[in-house]
C-alpha cells in the first residue's frame, strides 16, 4: 500500500497549533517551551504531551518574540560602508574579530551598510529598532555632535572614529606611533628617499600616519624630500593611479628608495604600479604597508600590524558590558577610549637602500 504524505504546512507551527495538538493552552504551551524553568503547576505529563508535540510539528520558538518579552534579542549590530568593487580588508578583519568575540558572547550578529556616513543620520535610528540590543560603527566619519541624533536607547561602540562622539567609546590602534616607528626603521636602514603614498587629507588615520611620517624625519634631524607626501586613498587602484601619476611628473628625478603606504591595499596597488614600469620590488626600491590583513601576509609583505582583530573582539566585549549595564540601569565599567598598539611586520618587499643611483624613466 502506498505511503500518504501529508503536505507540507505553508507556515511555521505556533504555540497555538503545539497547544491544540498536545490538548492544552497556548499559555500551558508557553509555560512549558519558552520559560527557563518549567512552572511547578505543569504536570510531568502535561510536559511530556507538549514537547511531544512540538517536536512532531516542528515547532520553532519565535527569536524576536522571544527578545521582546525579555527585553534582549541577543544580537549585535554593524555599521559600516562598503565603497567600490574592491575586497575591503580592513573591514573584512575586523569584522572577523566582531564575529569571534560575539560568539564568545553568545551573541548573533547583523551588518548594516551605508551607502555614505551622510547617510547615517537617517538610517543608524532605522537600524536600531528593536532588532538588535547594541551597534558597533566601524571606522564611521561622523560629527562630534552626532550624540544629539544618536539614538539613546542602544549602547554603541566604535572602532577607529574619525571624530570624538560623546557617550561611545572608540577602539583603536596607535596608528601615529606605528608610522613612526616604521619610518624611523627605514632611515636606520640608511633609506633617504621615503615616499608617503598617504591616504585622503581629513580622514584621521591618514593623518596620524602623515604626522608619523614626518616625526620621523624629524627626530632623525632631517625633512623628507619635496613633494614626497602624495595624497591618494586606502584602495589598492587610488594608490596605483597616484602613483603613477607622480611617476610622471618627476621623470628624470632619483628614484625613491621606498614607498610607505597608507594601507596594505595601496601598498599593493603600488606595487603594481612600479612592476608595470619594469622595477623590482625590493631590489630597485622597498615598499611597506599598513594593517597586515590577509593579502598583505599571503604576499609577504613588509607592514605595519594592526590588531584589527583584537579591535573587533574587544569592540564586542565593551558593546556587551554596556549592553548589562544598560539592563541594569548601572554605569557602565568602561567609559574611556581604548588605545591598542602597533607592531612592525618584517617582510620580502623591504631592503636595504639601493647601491646605485637610478631615475625615473
Amino acid at each position: 500500500m502506498a505511503t500518504v504524505l501529508k503536505p507540507r504546512k505553508s507556515r511555521a507551527a505556533t504555540l497555538a497549533d503545539v497547544g491544540r495538538e498536545a490538548g492544552v493552552s497556548a499559555m500551558a504551551a508557553s509555560a512549558v517551551l519558552n520559560s527557563a524553568k518549567t512552572s511547578t503547576r505543569i504536570s510531568d505529563d502535561t510536559r511530556a504531551r507538549v514537547l511531544a508535540a512540538a517536536e512532531q510539528l516542528r515547532y520553532r520558538p519565535n527569536a524576536t518574540a522571544r527578545g521582546l518579552a525579555h527585553r534582549r534579542m541577543n544580537t549585535l549590530g554593524v555599521a559600516a560602508t562598503l565603497v567600490g568593487d574592491e575586497p575591503n580588508q580592513y573591514f573584512l578583519e575586523v569584522f572577523n574579530g566582531i564575529v569571534r568575540g560575539a560568539a564568545e558572547a553568545g551573541q548573533t550578529t547583523t551588518v548594516f551598510t551605508l551607502g555614505s556616513w551622510d547617510d547615517a543620520r537617517e538610517r543608524i535610528p532605522a537600524f536600531c529598532d528593536g532588532r538588535i540590543d547594541g551597534l558597533v560603527m566601524l571606522a564611521p566619519l561622523l560629527p562630534s555632535d552626532a550624540a544629539d541624533w544618536l539614538p539613546e536607547h542602544t549602547p554603541m561602540v566604535s572602532v577607529h572614529a574619525n571624530d570624538a562622539i560623546a557617550g561611545v567609546v572608540n577602539l583603536e590602534s596607535d596608528e601615529e606611533a606605528g608610522a613612526f616607528e616604521m619610518v624611523s626603521r627605514l632611515i636606520q636602514r640608511g633609506h633617504r628617499r621615503i615616499l608617503h603614498v598617504a591616504g585622503p587629507e581629513g580622514a584621521l588615520g591618514a593623518e596620524r600616519r602623515v604626522h608619523g611620517y614626518r616625526r620621523a624625519h624629524a627626530a632623525a634631524g632631517f625633512l623628507p624630500p619635496p613633494d614626497h607626501v602624495l595624497r591618494a586613498g586606502f584602495g589598492a587602484e587610488d594608490a596605483r593611479r597616484a602613483l603613477e601619476a607622480w611617476l610622471r611628473r618627476h621623470r628624470g628625478d632619483e628614484l625613491p628608495e621606498v614607498v610607505f603606504a597608507v594601507s596594505d591595499a595601496a601598498a599593493l596597488g603600488c606595487i603594481d604600479a612600479l612592476l608595470a614600469r619594469g622595477l623590482r620590488v625590493p631590489a630597485d626600491l622597498s615598499v611597506t604597508g599598513f594593517d597586515d590583513s590577509v593579502l598583505a601576509r599571503a604576499a609577504r609583505l613588509a607592514t605595519v600590524r594592526q590588531p584589527l582583530r583584537d579591535l573587533g573582539r574587544r569592540a564586542v566585549e565593551v558593546l556587551v558590558e554596556r549592553i548589562d549595564a544598560r539592563s541594569r540601569e548601572a554605569t557602565p565599567r568602561r567609559t574611556k577610549n581604548i588605545v591598542l598598539p602597533t607592531e612592525l611586520v618584517h617582510g620580502a618587499t623591504l631592503a636595504a637602500p639601493r647601491a646605485h643611483s637610478l631615475l625615473i624613466a
